[in-house]
């Protein structure tokens, strides 16, 4: 089955954190991905001092979120190039 172009699952993934695991065919990848966006925008949330920025007190999640994009395209890019190879 061929792969999902890699720049549709980074546009996927720039628009919900583990879409783009999820158009790679890693459903469970992606919940981990989400759970963890959840868990630690909750967690800089909380204790980020009142003077932070919206961004500063979403940092974690932000973080999760930004290695999450990076993670589903590099994917994509490695299945592409095998699914290339093999054709």
């Amino acid at each position: 089955m061929k792969p999902i172009h890699p720049n549709l699952v980074l546009i996927l993934a720039i628009l919900l954190p583990g879409m783009g695991q999820v158009a790679n065919r890693q459903p469970v990848r992606g919940l981990i991905f989400v759970f963890f966006v959840i868990l630690l925008g909750g967690f800089t949330l909380k204790t980020a001092a009142p003077e932070v920025s919206v961004v500063g007190k979403f940092a974690g999640g932000i973080f999760v979120w930004a290695m999450a994009v990076f993670d589903a395209y590099k994917t994509a890019r490695i299945r592409t190039s095998v699914w290339t190879l093999r054709k």
